[in-house]
C-alpha cells in the first residue's frame, strides 16, 4: 500500500505546543513513532515517508516532526533541545491516549528518543536508533565531523548548492541524490520559519557539554537496535562503540556502501530489521 502526505497528515496539541504527524496503519495495533533528523528542511515525512508502507503493516505508525521542525511549532526552547523535544514527544502520546510506544530515531531523533526513555522510562518499548545524536563519541574520527560542519554553514545561508552538497553527505550512493529529494528539502529549508526553528534548536547545542547523552546511556535497559552506515560521515561509525559498550541491552549493525540514511539506502534490509526486531518479544 502506498500512503500520501496529504492523506496521512494530521496535527494535534502536545502541551502548549501544535505538533504535526503523518498516521498510518491500524490504530489498534502497537504504536511506533519515528523522529527525523535535523538537517536543513528536515522532516518526519522527509525521512521515513519511504518505509511507512512496511511499518504500517504491522503497527499504528506516526512520523512526527519535532518542535522547530516540518510543520510543527517553532518555539523559543527553553532547555535543551533532546529535553524539550522528548517532553513534546511524551505530551503528544498523552494527548493521542497512548500509553506506550516504540521509538525509531535518525540523528537527532535518535538523541530524542534515547533522552525520552532516559526521562519518561515506562512510556518507552524498544529502540531503533540510526545514527543517534549526543550517543556518538568517536574514538578516532575528527570532531566535528564533515556533516556536523556542513549542517552549521548551512543555518545562514541555505542555498541549493550547499543543500545537495548536504545530501551528498547523508548518502553513500549518488544515485539517492535525485532533483526532487533536493527540490522537496531547498523549499523546506528556505522557509523562513523552517530556518528560524532549526536555528533556535541547534543553539541549545552551543553550551559545552549540552546534549552529550552517552554519559547516561547506562541507565537506559530498553531493548535497543543501533543501525550504522559503515561510511557515515556526520557521525562516524566509531563514535557507535562506546554507546554499544554502555547500553545494558543493545545491538549493533553495520551496512556497508551506507552513509547516515540507512533507512533510505538500505530501505528493504532497514524494513525488515526493524519490523523483526520490534515484533520480536
Amino acid at each position: 500500500m502506498s500512503y500520501s502526505f496529504e492523506g496521512t497528515s494530521r496535527t494535534a496539541k502536545a502541551g502548549a505546543l501544535e505538533i504535526h504527524y503523518n498516521e498510518a496503519g491500524d490504530p489498534a495495533s502497537e504504536v511506533v513513532v519515528a523522529l527525523h533528523g535535523g538537517g536543513p528542511g528536515a522532516s518526519s515525512w522527509s525521512n521515513f515517508k519511504q518505509n511507512l508502507p512496511a511499518l504500517a503493516s504491522r503497527f499504528r505508525c506516526l512520523l512526527v516532526d519535532m518542535p522547530g521542525f516540518g510543520r510543527s511549532d517553532k518555539p523559543e526552547f527553553d532547555r535543551q533541545f533532546f529535553e524539550f523535544a522528548a517532553k513534546a514527544v511524551v505530551d503528544l502520546l498523552d494527548e493521542l491516549g497512548i500509553e506506550r510506544t516504540h521509538l525509531i530515531g535518525n540523528s537527532l531523533g535518535g538523541g530524542v528518543s534515547l533522552r525520552t526513555a532516559l526521562d519518561y522510562p515506562e512510556r518507552v518499548g524498544k529502540l531503533v536508533l540510526m545514527g543517534p545524536g549526543g550517543a556518538c563519541k568517536p574514538i578516532f574520527s575528527p570532531e566535528p565531523s564533515e556533516g556536523i560542519k556542513m549542517l552549521y554553514s548551512i543555518r545562514d545561508e541555505p542555498t541549493r548548492e550547499k543543500i545537495e552538497a548536504f545530501i551528498r553527505v547523508m548518502v553513500y550512493d549518488e544515485r539517492f541524490i535525485t532533483p526532487e529529494l533536493v527540490e522537496e528539502r531547498l523549499e523546506a529549508a528556505m522557509n523562513p520559519e523552517n530556518q528560524r526553528g532549526m536555528d533556535r534548536a541547534m543553539s541549545t547545542f552551543a553550551p559545552p557539554g549540552a546534549g552529550e547523552l552517552w554519559r547516561e546511556l547506562d541507565r537506559i535497559p530498553h531493548e535497543t537496535l543501533m543501525i550504522w552506515g559503515r561510511d557515515d560521515r556526520t557521525l562516524p561509525l566509531d563514535g557507535a562503540l562506546l554507546a554499544l559498550q554502555q547500553l545494558p541491552n543493545a545491538q549493533l549493525h553495520v551496512f556497508s556502501r551506507c552513509a547516515h540514511w540507512a533507512q533510505l539506502e538500505h530501505q528493504a534490509a532497514f524494513d525488515r530489521l526493524a519490523l523483526d526486531f520490534l515484533g520480536h518479544d
